[in-house]
């Protein structure tokens, strides 16, 4: 059944989801807070800054007004950066007419408050206007996805039929979805694998090899899901899609913009560099500061996750960071 849907952020994420709800038939809006960009879509039907090489469907419409993207739709999908995700449900909150379905397809934890983006969107969206929050997450780069490459992620809620609208909204031939009951789960390994994408990157941008980054991504997992168990996940999500899957692809992909954010760190830029020429926004950077302080607060071990941070905030060299991880004192893996 048609389904209209609003696709809250118009970069590369939102673009390509927008593509595949196209493609499933449903009638897309898309909302971009920038009027030029709304315009380019609705006429030139494309969005060349995020996905230059795709020419979008006539019938996916954009605009710069909230309102007009959700007029009467069945359900909503954020796809902001995270620190947007909270403003922008402010503006949405006073022209929802009924309940509906909230997903989010951002992967991040909030600064101060460290909390993940399903909790922001409960605060912010009235429940009298909201039937569920729904986190869309797993190994999904946009720009395989809009041109149809197979991708398998999951739509992760505490409300099993909300999960399944979603599946059945989004799933197709080239996009399968599975449910899952773990947000909690999903959405930190979601935010958390960005931050072990970073170093991934540091480290082959100093010419280290696949020893290297396999260790890195066993032991960052170790770390997300250790985090992750201590704030009620289950551990077994870390070893599916938004866990491990999410791991890999961020981890061993140049268009992951944390693995390219990494690399030009490891290559000897500095961090103001990397983040004016990247000229979008690398949810790892503000995560690792979010993971950091919660590891701290919480008394969980996670040096990974502090040898990074303190490169970036702190500006400490990689090649002495690596060094003093690889030189702390023997302990058993398990």
């Amino acid at each position: 059944m048609t389904k209209k849907v609003a696709i809250l952020g118009a970069g590369s994420w939102g673009t390509a989801l927008a593509m595949v709800l196209e493609e499933n038939g449903h009638d897309v809006r898309i909302w971009s807070h920038k009027a030029k960009q709304a315009d380019e879509i609705n006429f030139k039907h494309t969005n060349k800054f995020y996905l230059p090489a795709v020419v979008l469907a006539d019938s996916i419409k954009a605009t710069h007004h909230i309102e007009e993207a959700i007029k009467d739709v069945d359900v909503i999908v954020f796809v902001v950066p995270t620190k947007a995700i909270r403003e922008v449900a402010k503006k949405v909150v006073p022209f929802l007419t009924k309940p509906m379905v909230i997903v989010h397809a951002s992967k991040g934890l909030e600064q101060e408050s460290h909390k993940r983006i399903s909790e922001i969107l409960e605060e912010e969206i009235p429940e009298s206007k909201r039937q569920a929050v729904v986190a869309l997450s797993g190994p999904s780069h946009a720009e395989e996805v809009a041109l149809k490459d197979l991708t398998t992620i999951t739509a992760a809620s505490t409300n099993e039929d909300a999960s399944k609208v979603v599946q059945e909204l989004f799933m197709n031939d080239y996009f399968r979805i599975y449910t899952n009951d773990d947000i909690i789960g999903v959405e930190l390994g979601a935010a958390l694998k960005n931050i072990i994408a970073v170093g991934a990157g540091a480290l082959q941008g100093l010419g280290y090899g696949d020893n290297a980054k396999a260790a890195l991504m066993t032991r960052g997992l170790a770390e997300i899901s250790r985090l992750g168990v201590a704030f009620g996940a289950d551990s077994i999500t870390f070893l599916g899609l938004s866990g491990v899957g999410d791991l890999i692809v961020t981890c061993t992909s140049t268009h992951s913009r944390n693995w390219r954010a990494g690399h030009m760190l490891g290559k000897g830029n500095s961090l103001k560099e990397v983040l004016e020429s990247m000229g979008m926004v690398v949810e790892g950077i503000a995560t690792t500061k979010a993971a950091y302080e919660l590891a701290q607060e919480k008394g969980i071990e996670m040096p990974i996750t502090a040898a990074i941070y303190e490169v970036l905030y702190n500006g400490a060299k990689v090649e002495d960071i690596i060094v003093s991880l690889m030189q702390r004192e023997g302990k058993s893996e398990a």
